[in-house]
């Protein structure tokens, strides 16, 4: 995630096979590059120094030795040092370039006789550059034996270890080129990544893909700044003279937003809800801090600069914490959050240590921050669409335990309205039947045997008519021991031959209601009118109903209505019905 001292302690991507993606990618195909033996020797820089005096110093070892090859760091402090680069035996006077990473942000000015030359991540004057790294192409006339001179200049922020190589051209552009590749796809993949996540904060308006859209783009220009990818070759002109300023913010930033992002990914809230206010205010925080390095108030600036060491150490801690706790304790996400962000953590720390002279072997740090940041971006990505679907997944489930009755679990009333009024919208011309059933004698069921014996047949029933019924037959539970179901593409007569059949089947499940009497169902059907609504279709289906209970029971009735009758009107006592009956022992 953040990197502690990231903008504080510039740390640069070397040479990309040596990058933690990369290297086993090198050494596979077998890439080798034959660089200059090099030894080196440095000091202070003094007052009155030139560099005449600083070489004739260096002849007479006079000069700290130290291995090029190796990880340096110089002081910052004064004003600033000076460092002797010496080529070894056996010399190439071919085409070379002298290449210094992970590059300072500080100024550094090398020497060839009389000439002097700035070398600057922001400098774009220059018609040579690397990229990942400061590059000095050694003059044509300079002697391969010569010893090479470089002032590094004093910086306001700790200036991170650095070390030196002198190549023949050709492999430096190999090596450039390479580095080129190895960014540039994990710069894509972040800003993919953040790009994704902006579009479904706009689609789910949902403000957690924003925190982390923040989050990865903040910790992108971070390492674009550290790079001077935004400087080369992105050639970002308008960012010369500000990293010193805008890469705190930015780092700050990111804290911010992780922060934010973290707190709904993880649920907090629910997970680790003591937590969730220490880390909210980290958040307030690191945004408090870059607004006042923002407010160009020296005292406020100067408060904000020892302030964001401390803060990113403990809120990196805090993090990790509430992560741990957070997975521990059931959240799916927290686990996401630590597989991405522990490896930057572990880059930190590991670079944290670097900055203080260990681990000097290790350069490729600076590569694997880069690659690190992609993974992160990836693994992130992964956990918000599986957050998405698990979010859709419990929407779909509370939606169908909404639209369920809970006892026979078939459509309740809602739910199979809903599903009826679009289907009748659809406008299809195809014929529908309607039929209302409802239960016979089931209150004596309930009186003489008790509500589970009367929940138990209900189940029974729903279960046989739900088997008899087609699987895209609307059926549902309209309340108490009623039941509805709409039959699509279903003319009267089929209709009629649906509902002799079911009221065959709940006769044949033989659950008592007296010592007499089964239970049995009347069923009343209608054909839909081009004008229907829901509600006329089951008034007219009811009425149809009605007349079966007053038939008998355990029979289907048709309703058939008069030419000139209003739709759905309530029969009058001459009911001027034409009934089609039909009696469950009718064969």
């Amino acid at each position: 995630m953040e990197r502690l001292l990231t903008l504080l302690t510039p740390r640069h991507p070397p040479l990309a096979w040596r990058a933690l993606l990369s290297t086993l990618l090198w050494l596979a195909l077998g890439v080798a590059h034959a660089a200059t033996p090099l030894n080196g020797a440095w000091r202070q820089v003094r007052s009155g120094d030139t560099p005449a005096a600083v070489i004739a110093e260096y002849r007479e070892g006079a000069l700290k030795s130290f291995d090029p090859s190796l990880l340096q760091r110089f002081p910052h402090d004064g004003g600033g040092s000076w460092v002797v680069i010496a080529p070894q035996p056996p010399w190439d006077n071919s085409e070379r370039v002298l290449t210094i990473y992970p590059p300072t942000l500080a100024n550094v000015a090398v020497f060839a006789g009389s000439t002097s030359t700035a070398l600057a991540l922001d400098d774009f004057s220059a018609s040579f550059h690397g990229h990942g790294r400061l590059a000095w192409q050694v003059p044509a006339g300079m002697a391969a034996s010569a010893p090479i001179l470089l002032r590094f200049e004093p910086s306001a922020t700790l200036v991170a270890p650095v070390r030196f190589e002198i190549q023949p051209m050709r492999d430096y552009l190999q090596q450039d080129a390479q580095w080129l590749v190895f960014a540039s796809a994990c710069f894509a993949v972040m800003l993919a990544m953040v790009l994704m996540a902006l579009c479904f904060a706009g689609m789910l308006r949902d403000v957690t893909y924003a925190w982390y859209a923040g989050y990865i783009l903040c910790y992108c220009l971070i390492q674009g700044i550290q790079t001077g990818f935004v400087f080369h070759p992105l050639e970002w002109e308008w960012l010369s003279g500000m990293a010193v300023m805008v890469g705190p913010a930015a780092v700050a930033l990111s804290v911010a937003f992780a922060s934010l992002f973290m707190t709904r990914f993880c649920e907090l809230q629910r997970y680790a809800p003591l937590l969730r206010v220490p880390i909210t205010a980290l958040a307030v925080g690191m945004i408090q801090l870059v607004l006042m390095r923002s407010s160009q108030i020296p005292l406020l600036v100067h408060v904000a600069q020892i302030l964001l060491n401390p803060l990113l150490m403990i809120g990196a801690a805090l993090l990790l914490i509430a992560a741990i706790v957070a997975a521990a304790r059931g959240s799916r996400q927290a686990w996401f959050f630590l597989v991405g962000w522990t490896p930057l953590l572990l880059l930190t720390a590991l670079s944290s240590a670097q900055v203080n002279g260990a681990l000097p072997q290790l350069d490729w740090l600076n590569d694997a921050s880069v690659a690190g940041g992609a993974f992160e971006a990836v693994v992130l990505s992964l956990g918000l669409a599986d957050r998405a679907l698990r979010l859709r997944h419990d929407r779909d489930v509370v939606r169908v335990l909404a639209d369920r009755d809970a006892l026979t679990n078939v459509l309740n009333r809602r739910g199979w309205t809903e599903r009826v009024n679009t289907l009748l919208s659809a406008g299809t011309a195809q014929p529908m039947a309607l039929l209302f059933l409802d239960l016979d004698h089931f209150k004596l069921l309930n009186d003489r045997q008790g509500h589970n014996t009367g929940d138990r047949a209900l189940v029974a029933v729903a279960n046989a008519l739900t088997a008899e019924l087609r699987p895209g037959d609307l059926f549902g539970r309209y309340g108490g021991e009623e039941f509805v179901a709409l039959l699509d593409n279903t003319r009267p007569e089929q209709a009629m031959h649906v509902a002799t059949r079911l009221c065959r089947r709940i006769h044949r499940l033989e659950i008592p209601v007296s010592a007499e009497a089964l239970l049995s169902i009347s069923i009343g059907i209608t054909i839909r009118q081009h004008d229907d609504d829901v509600e006329s279709l089951v008034e007219r289906a009811d009425q149809a109903m009605y007349d079966a209970k007053l038939k008998g029971r355990n029979r289907v009735c048709m309703y058939r209505q008069d030419d000139g009758e209003l739709r759905g009107a309530a029969p009058s006592p001459g009911r001027r019905l034409h009934i089609v009956e039909r009696r469950e022992s009718d064969k």
